[in-house]
Protein backbone atom coordinates (compact mmCIF):
# COMPACT_ATOMS: atom_id res chain seq x y z
CA UNK A 1 0.00 0.00 0.00
CA UNK A 2 1.79 3.03 -1.39
CA UNK A 3 2.27 5.36 1.59
CA UNK A 4 2.40 9.77 1.49
CA UNK A 5 2.84 12.35 4.38
CA UNK A 6 1.21 14.65 2.45
CA UNK A 7 -2.12 12.57 2.00
CA UNK A 8 -1.11 10.98 5.94
CA UNK A 9 -1.69 15.00 7.07
CA UNK A 10 -4.29 15.93 4.81
CA UNK A 11 -7.80 16.32 7.32
CA UNK A 12 -5.80 15.59 10.34
CA UNK A 13 -5.94 17.18 13.68
CA UNK A 14 -3.00 17.62 15.02
CA UNK A 15 -2.65 18.62 18.89
CA UNK A 16 1.14 20.00 19.38
CA UNK A 17 2.48 20.99 22.83
CA UNK A 18 5.81 23.53 23.19
CA UNK A 19 4.27 25.25 20.57
CA UNK A 20 6.72 28.42 20.44
CA UNK A 21 9.51 26.32 20.47
CA UNK A 22 12.05 25.93 17.82
CA UNK A 23 10.95 22.49 16.82
CA UNK A 24 7.44 22.83 17.07
CA UNK A 25 7.56 26.05 14.76
CA UNK A 26 9.26 24.22 12.36
CA UNK A 27 6.61 21.58 12.61
CA UNK A 28 4.12 23.75 12.14
CA UNK A 29 5.19 25.80 8.96
CA UNK A 30 6.40 22.79 7.22
CA UNK A 31 2.64 21.25 7.55
CA UNK A 32 0.78 24.52 6.42
CA UNK A 33 3.17 25.24 3.72
CA UNK A 34 2.58 21.13 2.42
CA UNK A 35 -0.67 20.42 3.38
CA UNK A 36 -2.93 23.58 3.96
CA UNK A 37 -5.72 20.67 4.04
CA UNK A 38 -4.69 19.69 7.31
CA UNK A 39 -8.09 19.98 9.40
CA UNK A 40 -6.68 21.74 12.43
CA UNK A 41 -3.63 22.44 14.77
CA UNK A 42 -4.29 22.75 18.43
CA UNK A 43 -1.27 24.78 19.38
CA UNK A 44 -0.46 24.40 23.45
CA UNK A 45 1.34 27.75 24.48
CA UNK A 46 2.20 28.23 27.76
CA UNK A 47 0.07 31.51 28.03
CA UNK A 48 -2.77 32.84 31.17
CA UNK A 49 -5.51 32.75 28.64
CA UNK A 50 -6.49 32.10 24.88
CA UNK A 51 -6.24 34.94 23.93
CA UNK A 52 -2.73 35.79 25.54
CA UNK A 53 -1.85 32.26 23.83
CA UNK A 54 -2.69 33.51 20.27
CA UNK A 55 -0.24 37.10 20.70
CA UNK A 56 2.44 34.74 21.76
CA UNK A 57 1.75 32.68 18.97
CA UNK A 58 1.78 35.74 16.78
CA UNK A 59 5.05 37.33 17.61
CA UNK A 60 7.00 33.99 18.37
CA UNK A 61 6.18 32.04 15.83
CA UNK A 62 4.03 33.70 12.75
CA UNK A 63 5.73 37.24 12.66
CA UNK A 64 8.99 35.53 12.37
CA UNK A 65 11.46 35.18 9.13
CA UNK A 66 10.61 31.46 9.59
CA UNK A 67 7.29 31.92 8.09
CA UNK A 68 8.02 34.36 5.22
CA UNK A 69 8.25 31.77 2.39
CA UNK A 70 4.59 30.99 2.60
CA UNK A 71 3.95 35.12 3.57
CA UNK A 72 5.50 35.84 0.16
CA UNK A 73 3.76 33.04 -1.59
CA UNK A 74 0.08 33.55 0.03
CA UNK A 75 0.47 36.95 0.98
CA UNK A 76 -0.76 38.68 4.08
CA UNK A 77 -4.32 38.12 3.72
CA UNK A 78 -4.63 35.10 2.71
CA UNK A 79 -1.63 33.93 5.33
CA UNK A 80 -3.57 35.31 7.82
CA UNK A 81 -7.13 33.52 6.46
CA UNK A 82 -4.87 30.16 6.44
CA UNK A 83 -4.05 30.64 10.05
CA UNK A 84 -7.43 31.52 11.93
CA UNK A 85 -9.14 28.78 9.86
CA UNK A 86 -6.52 25.71 10.52
CA UNK A 87 -4.40 27.48 13.65
CA UNK A 88 -6.22 26.78 17.33
CA UNK A 89 -4.02 28.60 20.15
CA UNK A 90 -4.67 26.79 23.65
CA UNK A 91 -3.12 28.18 26.36
CA UNK A 92 -2.22 25.45 28.69
CA UNK A 93 1.17 23.50 30.53
CA UNK A 94 1.83 20.29 30.00
CA UNK A 95 3.41 20.00 33.75
CA UNK A 96 -0.67 20.91 34.68
CA UNK A 97 -3.30 18.93 35.09
CA UNK A 98 -5.66 19.01 32.22
CA UNK A 99 -2.67 20.41 30.65
CA UNK A 100 -3.01 23.71 32.08
CA UNK A 101 -6.25 24.20 30.34
CA UNK A 102 -8.84 25.87 31.53
CA UNK A 103 -11.75 25.56 29.05
CA UNK A 104 -12.92 22.02 29.22
CA UNK A 105 -15.73 22.65 26.45
CA UNK A 106 -12.80 23.21 24.30
CA UNK A 107 -10.61 19.98 25.79
CA UNK A 108 -13.20 17.43 24.90
CA UNK A 109 -13.95 18.76 21.72
CA UNK A 110 -10.24 18.12 21.14
CA UNK A 111 -10.34 14.83 22.76
CA UNK A 112 -13.58 13.61 19.99
CA UNK A 113 -11.31 15.61 17.07
CA UNK A 114 -7.71 14.94 17.83
CA UNK A 115 -6.07 12.65 15.36
CA UNK A 116 -2.27 13.07 16.39
CA UNK A 117 -0.09 14.54 19.48
CA UNK A 118 3.06 15.94 18.96
CA UNK A 119 5.10 16.19 22.32
CA UNK A 120 7.62 18.71 21.49
CA UNK A 121 7.18 20.53 25.21
CA UNK A 122 10.43 20.15 26.89
CA UNK A 123 13.39 22.42 29.08
CA UNK A 124 16.75 22.23 27.07
CA UNK A 125 19.02 23.53 29.47
CA UNK A 126 21.63 21.17 30.22
CA UNK A 127 21.81 22.15 34.22
CA UNK A 128 18.22 22.92 34.36
CA UNK A 129 16.85 22.87 37.84
CA UNK A 130 16.51 19.55 39.14
CA UNK A 131 12.84 20.44 40.18
CA UNK A 132 11.95 21.75 36.49
CA UNK A 133 13.43 19.18 34.59
CA UNK A 134 11.82 16.22 36.44
CA UNK A 135 8.80 18.18 36.41
CA UNK A 136 8.61 19.04 32.51
CA UNK A 137 11.03 16.33 30.82
CA UNK A 138 9.87 13.51 33.00
CA UNK A 139 6.75 13.78 35.02
CA UNK A 140 5.06 16.16 32.59
CA UNK A 141 4.55 12.90 30.30
CA UNK A 142 3.04 10.89 33.89
CA UNK A 143 0.93 13.15 36.14
CA UNK A 144 -2.69 13.12 35.85
CA UNK A 145 -4.22 14.35 32.32
CA UNK A 146 -1.03 14.82 31.11
CA UNK A 147 0.15 14.40 27.21
CA UNK A 148 0.04 10.61 27.81
CA UNK A 149 -3.24 10.27 29.88
CA UNK A 150 -4.60 13.64 27.82
CA UNK A 151 -3.57 11.24 24.41
CA UNK A 152 -5.49 8.23 25.65
CA UNK A 153 -8.99 10.60 25.86
CA UNK A 154 -8.55 11.43 22.27
CA UNK A 155 -10.86 8.70 20.62
CA UNK A 156 -9.46 8.99 16.78
CA UNK A 157 -5.97 8.68 18.12
CA UNK A 158 -3.76 7.24 15.55
CA UNK A 159 -0.29 8.37 17.02
CA UNK A 160 1.80 9.90 19.66
CA UNK A 161 4.78 11.50 18.30
CA UNK A 162 7.52 12.60 21.42
CA UNK A 163 10.45 13.92 21.04
CA UNK A 164 13.77 12.94 22.88
CA UNK A 165 17.42 13.24 22.39
CA UNK A 166 19.80 10.88 20.90
CA UNK A 167 22.06 11.34 24.45
CA UNK A 168 19.67 9.42 26.51
CA UNK A 169 21.87 6.28 26.51
CA UNK A 170 24.21 7.97 29.07
CA UNK A 171 27.85 8.24 28.54
CA UNK A 172 28.45 4.68 26.88
CA UNK A 173 31.21 4.04 24.41
CA UNK A 174 30.48 1.38 21.21
CA UNK A 175 27.62 0.88 19.27
CA UNK A 176 24.62 2.17 20.91
CA UNK A 177 21.33 0.03 20.04
CA UNK A 178 18.32 2.25 19.24
CA UNK A 179 16.00 0.29 21.67
CA UNK A 180 13.10 1.49 23.96
CA UNK A 181 14.23 2.19 27.83
CA UNK A 182 12.49 0.41 30.05
CA UNK A 183 11.37 1.44 34.09
CA UNK A 184 14.22 1.67 36.29
CA UNK A 185 17.27 1.29 33.50
CA UNK A 186 20.48 0.31 35.35
CA UNK A 187 22.87 2.91 33.27
CA UNK A 188 26.12 2.84 34.78
CA UNK A 189 28.75 0.00 35.53
CA UNK A 190 28.38 -0.78 38.96
CA UNK A 191 24.90 -1.89 38.79
CA UNK A 192 23.55 1.36 40.68
CA UNK A 193 19.42 1.00 39.99
CA UNK A 194 17.40 3.65 38.91
CA UNK A 195 14.29 4.34 40.83
CA UNK A 196 12.12 7.22 39.23
CA UNK A 197 10.10 7.78 42.26
CA UNK A 198 13.10 7.71 44.16
CA UNK A 199 14.49 10.62 42.35
CA UNK A 200 11.35 12.65 42.92
CA UNK A 201 11.44 12.32 46.52
CA UNK A 202 14.87 13.66 47.01
CA UNK A 203 13.97 16.08 44.53
CA UNK A 204 10.78 17.46 46.41
CA UNK A 205 12.99 16.79 50.00
CA UNK A 206 15.48 19.03 48.92
CA UNK A 207 13.57 21.50 48.17
CA UNK A 208 11.68 21.19 51.33
CA UNK A 209 15.16 21.83 53.17
CA UNK A 210 16.42 25.05 50.95
CA UNK A 211 13.14 26.41 51.40
CA UNK A 212 13.26 25.93 55.30
CA UNK A 213 16.14 27.77 55.35
CA UNK A 214 14.93 30.38 53.65
CA UNK A 215 17.07 30.60 50.65
CA UNK A 216 16.49 33.05 47.93
CA UNK A 217 15.69 32.09 44.55
CA UNK A 218 18.72 32.48 43.02
CA UNK A 219 20.19 29.96 45.80
CA UNK A 220 17.47 27.61 45.52
CA UNK A 221 18.65 27.36 41.43
CA UNK A 222 22.18 27.14 42.33
CA UNK A 223 20.91 24.26 44.58
CA UNK A 224 18.83 22.32 42.84
CA UNK A 225 21.04 22.54 39.35
CA UNK A 226 23.78 21.12 41.42
CA UNK A 227 21.24 18.11 42.46
CA UNK A 228 20.50 17.63 39.11
CA UNK A 229 23.85 17.07 37.50
CA UNK A 230 25.06 15.36 40.87
CA UNK A 231 22.07 12.80 40.13
CA UNK A 232 22.80 12.28 36.46
CA UNK A 233 26.18 11.77 37.00
CA UNK A 234 25.50 9.39 39.97
CA UNK A 235 23.43 7.39 37.04
CA UNK A 236 25.40 7.36 34.79
CA UNK A 237 24.13 10.58 32.68
CA UNK A 238 26.43 13.44 31.94
CA UNK A 239 23.59 16.55 32.70
CA UNK A 240 20.15 16.90 33.70
CA UNK A 241 18.62 17.02 30.63
CA UNK A 242 19.42 14.01 28.86
CA UNK A 243 19.02 12.16 32.71
CA UNK A 244 15.44 13.62 32.73
CA UNK A 245 14.52 12.83 29.31
CA UNK A 246 15.72 9.27 29.38
CA UNK A 247 12.73 9.36 32.50
CA UNK A 248 10.37 10.53 30.40
CA UNK A 249 11.34 7.34 28.29
CA UNK A 250 10.88 5.09 30.64
CA UNK A 251 7.70 6.77 31.72
CA UNK A 252 5.46 6.98 27.90
CA UNK A 253 6.68 3.48 27.69
CA UNK A 254 5.67 2.07 30.77
CA UNK A 255 2.19 3.45 30.78
CA UNK A 256 1.19 4.09 27.07
CA UNK A 257 -0.83 0.89 27.39
CA UNK A 258 -2.55 0.62 23.63
CA UNK A 259 -1.59 4.40 22.19
CA UNK A 260 1.16 4.02 18.82
CA UNK A 261 4.11 5.73 20.75
CA UNK A 262 6.63 6.44 18.58
CA UNK A 263 9.85 8.23 19.98
CA UNK A 264 12.45 10.33 18.19
CA UNK A 265 15.91 11.14 19.05
CA UNK A 266 17.49 13.82 17.38
CA UNK A 267 21.27 13.70 17.78
CA UNK A 268 21.48 17.82 17.45
CA UNK A 269 19.03 20.29 16.76
CA UNK A 270 21.30 22.65 14.65
CA UNK A 271 19.92 25.44 11.47
CA UNK A 272 17.73 24.20 8.39
CA UNK A 273 19.38 23.15 5.39
CA UNK A 274 16.58 23.81 2.56
CA UNK A 275 13.32 24.48 3.89
CA UNK A 276 11.59 26.90 4.42
CA UNK A 277 14.96 28.41 3.53
CA UNK A 278 18.41 27.71 4.22
CA UNK A 279 20.33 28.97 7.59
CA UNK A 280 17.56 29.32 9.81
CA UNK A 281 17.55 28.91 13.58
CA UNK A 282 16.51 30.35 16.95
CA UNK A 283 16.69 30.00 20.15
CA UNK A 284 20.44 29.58 21.55
CA UNK A 285 20.13 30.33 24.63
CA UNK A 286 24.07 30.71 24.61
CA UNK A 287 23.66 33.33 22.48
CA UNK A 288 23.10 36.11 25.00
CA UNK A 289 26.33 35.04 27.05
CA UNK A 290 28.41 34.99 24.22
CA UNK A 291 27.23 38.90 23.43
CA UNK A 292 27.83 39.90 27.07
CA UNK A 293 31.37 40.48 27.44
CA UNK A 294 31.01 41.16 31.31
CA UNK A 295 30.04 37.09 32.36
CA UNK A 296 32.50 35.85 34.84
CA UNK A 297 35.11 33.21 33.69
CA UNK A 298 33.10 30.74 35.73
CA UNK A 299 29.90 30.83 33.20
CA UNK A 300 32.99 30.02 30.32
CA UNK A 301 34.24 27.31 32.42
CA UNK A 302 30.80 25.77 33.42
CA UNK A 303 29.68 25.48 29.88
CA UNK A 304 33.00 23.82 29.12
CA UNK A 305 32.45 21.17 31.46
CA UNK A 306 28.47 20.85 30.73
CA UNK A 307 29.63 20.34 26.57
CA UNK A 308 32.74 18.21 27.79
CA UNK A 309 30.80 14.86 27.47
CA UNK A 310 29.30 15.42 23.91
CA UNK A 311 32.62 16.64 22.43
CA UNK A 312 34.19 14.00 24.24
CA UNK A 313 31.67 11.31 22.83
CA UNK A 314 32.59 7.76 22.41
CA UNK A 315 29.43 6.33 21.35
CA UNK A 316 28.10 5.28 17.97
CA UNK A 317 24.30 5.41 17.58
CA UNK A 318 22.77 2.68 15.30
CA UNK A 319 20.81 4.17 12.80
CA UNK A 320 19.06 1.55 11.12
CA UNK A 321 15.34 2.25 11.89
CA UNK A 322 16.15 5.71 10.33
CA UNK A 323 18.26 4.11 7.28
CA UNK A 324 15.27 1.92 7.07
CA UNK A 325 12.69 4.41 6.92
CA UNK A 326 14.74 6.34 4.57
CA UNK A 327 14.96 3.18 2.14
CA UNK A 328 10.92 2.81 2.75
CA UNK A 329 10.48 6.66 1.88
CA UNK A 330 12.70 6.45 -1.60
CA UNK A 331 10.79 3.29 -2.33
CA UNK A 332 7.40 5.62 -2.45
CA UNK A 333 9.05 8.20 -3.63
CA UNK A 334 9.50 6.19 -7.02
CA UNK A 335 5.70 6.69 -7.46
CA UNK A 336 4.61 9.76 -5.86
CA UNK A 337 6.74 13.23 -6.10
CA UNK A 338 7.36 13.63 -2.80
CA UNK A 339 10.96 12.99 -3.06
CA UNK A 340 12.51 16.48 -1.81
CA UNK A 341 9.27 17.98 0.54
CA UNK A 342 10.62 15.00 2.94
CA UNK A 343 14.65 14.04 2.14
CA UNK A 344 16.11 13.62 5.53
CA UNK A 345 18.55 11.37 4.80
CA UNK A 346 21.69 12.98 6.35
CA UNK A 347 24.19 11.21 3.37
CA UNK A 348 22.46 14.21 1.38
CA UNK A 349 24.41 16.68 3.29
CA UNK A 350 27.54 17.90 2.99
CA UNK A 351 28.92 18.97 5.96
CA UNK A 352 31.59 21.70 5.37
CA UNK A 353 29.72 23.83 3.08
CA UNK A 354 26.75 23.41 5.34
CA UNK A 355 28.53 24.52 8.34
CA UNK A 356 30.31 27.75 6.43
CA UNK A 357 27.44 28.86 3.88
CA UNK A 358 24.45 28.05 5.92
CA UNK A 359 24.66 27.10 9.56
CA UNK A 360 27.22 30.07 10.56
CA UNK A 361 25.78 32.55 8.36
CA UNK A 362 22.46 31.71 9.63
CA UNK A 363 24.02 32.26 13.28
CA UNK A 364 24.78 35.91 12.50
CA UNK A 365 21.44 36.62 10.47
CA UNK A 366 19.03 34.88 13.08
CA UNK A 367 20.65 34.91 16.53
CA UNK A 368 24.08 37.02 17.26
CA UNK A 369 22.58 40.00 15.65
CA UNK A 370 19.59 39.81 17.59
Amino acid sequence: MEFSCVHFLQNKTILVTGATGFLAKVFVEKILRVQPNVNKLYLVVRASDNEAATKRLRTEAFEKDLFKVLRDNLGDEKLNTLLSEKVVPVAGDIAMDHLGMKDSDLRERMQKEIDVIVNVAATTNFDERYDVGLGINTFGAQLLLNVLNFAKKCVKAQLLLHVSTAYVCGEKPGLLPEKPFVMEEICNENGRQLDINLERELMKQKLKELNEQGCSEEETTFYMKELGMERAKLHGWPNTYVFTKSMGEMLLGNHKENIPLVIIRPTMITSTLFEPFPGWIEGLKEGDKYKNKNRKIDMVMRLVKLYEPYVLFKGIFDDRNTKNLCAKQKEEDNRNSENLMFDFDPKIIRWKDYLINVHIPGLITHVLKK
